[in-house]
């Protein structure tokens, strides 16, 4: 594999992994807007985080399954198709005000998210030499975890944006 090659491969991992960090992140911060919204009890708030990580236990081996069949850029494909599909369907769950629906989505996000993370990371192993893939890996975890730094701030400017001091009070009341 050229330079060239090897830098936009590793540019586009990194973006992955971003994006990937980025939906983690924001997967909490819906619980106390959605508790207002959906009148849902500290409970049920709760169902957000697991319906997001139970799609990564359930999806650990069908993931591999996947891979081994279509291989890494296919799977990495398949991942940001579900992806995708977790977010479009908050649209219809936001217009018709329904938890469960909300609750499909974030399972298709994790389920995305999944078979992304079981793509990239042998990826980014194979990707170059093998006695520098723990660097990349460490580089790559980088910009996962900047993206823990960014999501907060770039929901808060997105959503409060256009929320009013009303709804404040509601998050601190809790």
């Amino acid at each position: 594999m050229n330079k060239k090659v090897f830098y936009i491969s590793m540019g586009i991992l990194a973006v992955m992994y971003f994006v990937i960090g980025l939906v983690s992140w924001v997967n909490a911060i819906l619980i106390p807007y959605f508790k207002i919204a959906l009148e849902l009890t500290h409970f049920q708030s709760y169902f957000v985080t697991f319906a997001f990580y139970i799609a990564y236990f359930v999806m650990a081996v069908p993931s591999g399954l996947l891979l081994n069949r279509t291989g890494y850029k296919k799977g990495i494909m398949y991942g940001f198709l579900f992806l995708s599909l977790g977010a479009l369907i908050f649209i219809p769950a936001a217009l018709m005000r329904q938890y469960a629906v909300f609750l499909v989505g974030l399972y298709c996000l994790g389920t995305g998210l999944a078979i992304l993370q079981t793509a990239a990371n042998p990826y980014v192993t194979i990707v170059g030499p093998i006695d520098s893939a723990a660097q990349r890996m460490s580089v790559m975890g980088i910009f996962n975890k900047s993206a823990g730094i960014i999501a907060p701030l770039l929901f808060a400017a997105v959503v409060f944006k256009s929320t009013d001091d009303g709804t404040f009070a509601l998050l601190e009341s809790g």
